[in-house]
């Protein structure tokens, strides 16, 4: 008898009992009539794997108690020592040694620890400080003059464990450098300094933004901000995000091929830094402002270059348009938007209804 006309054939007793059973039974009759197991395997459609897994024996459905488990008043007396007013405060490994140091045993560590567990007791049992949550500074500059960003960073010196400060203020808007300073040490006077004389070149911004360093938060620094009537801003503790504009800068510039391992002086490392501010406020083409220069936002001469770019694809596009998918720019020449820190999440359409 074919295959299957031997499945159809054993399908109709399946009212008398169910098909697999009938299948492995016909499967065993014929490894009994010595049939090769391949061959009664492809007959039946039964798995030779299947066939050949010895049953699992069956479970015992009674729960096996452990013969050292604690009683429920046991069990009652390790949580009542552990919430008595002399241990209520303590770990529990110091409750079991000063139990055991008082000639009492209740049971293992492990053993009250699972009795915490059982009655939701198990957290730190300390007070802990509880710092408050920070806000998040949240700054927007549409403008080039309205929002600063400054930082410092260290500069490796001639010798191991010697470095200069580089003091670094930024326009978030058009990324320009707006001042750039060498020192030998970190001070809130020398940021006062410095800031002076940006104020004095490119105006007073609206918002200072800054880490919490302690040049960024001394007095001498608040101070004159205030009589400047500046908004400061700091960053979260130990929140390098919140201040990208000037990590992005220091990362460009030690990432740079030609920023030396070590520098020779303050002089030297002040040179260096003054041919790098150079290079990127007036020949670096920034990918975050469209390719174009801080020089040309900060300078307002960012929509004349644009518009001659415009010129020069259009001219290509109507020589050559099947080079051309699209009639519009590329969205990487774009000028530059609104310059955020931070920027708020949008709420969704069901949060505004």
């Amino acid at each position: 008898v074919g295959g299957s006309r031997l499945r159809e054939r054993l399908r109709g007793y399946a009212g008398r009992a169910p098909v697999q059973e009938t299948l492995m039974a016909t499967y065993r009759s014929m490894l009994e009539l010595k049939i090769p197991t391949r061959r009664a395997a492809l007959l039946t459609g039964v798995s030779r794997t299947t066939a050949n897994r010895k049953p699992s024996p069956p479970r015992d459905q009674t729960p096996v108690v452990p013969r050292n488990k604690l009683n429920a008043a046991e069990r009652a007396e390790i949580l009542a020592a552990l919430n008595s007013p002399e241990f209520v405060d303590l770990a529990p490994l110091q409750v079991y040694t000063k139990l055991l140091d008082q000639g009492i045993y209740l049971g293992s560590p492990s053993t009250f620890y699972r009795v915490l567990e059982d009655n939701k007791q198990v957290k730190e049992r300390r007070r802990l400080a509880k710092h408050p949550p920070r806000t998040v500074p949240e700054l927007v500059a549409t403008a080039p003059g309205q929002v600063f960003t400054w930082d410092i960073t260290k500069l490796a010196g001639p010798v191991r464990g010697k470095y200069f400060d580089c003091y670094m203020m930024v326009d978030i808007h058009s990324r320009f450098i707006v001042g750039a300073h060498v020192h030998t040490t970190e001070s809130g006077a020398l940021a006062v300094e410095m800031m002076k004389g940006i104020f004095g070149i490119h105006g007073i911004p609206q918002v200072v933004h800054a880490d919490r360093g302690t040049s960024m938060t001394s007095k001498t620094v608040a101070a004159l901000l205030s009589d400047l009537e500046v908004t400061r801003s700091h960053s979260r503790p130990r929140v390098s995000n919140d201040n990208p504009y000037s990590e992005a800068i220091f990362k460009t510039l030690k990432y740079g091929p030609e920023f030396p391992e070590r520098f020779a002086s303050v002089h030297d490392a002040g040179a260096f830094i003054s041919g790098f501010v150079d290079w990127y406020n007036h020949h670096h083409q920034h990918s975050g402002i469209g390719f174009h220069t801080p020089a040309n936002i900060h300078y307002g001469d960012a929509a004349g270059v644009a518009k001659e770019r415009s010129a020069t694809l259009a001219a290509a596009r109507t020589k050559h348009p099947e080079r051309f998918t699209t009639t519009t720019d590329p969205k990487i020449l774009a000028l530059p938007g609104p310059a955020w820190i931070n920027q708020p999440k949008e709420p969704t359409e069901e949060l505004a209804a």
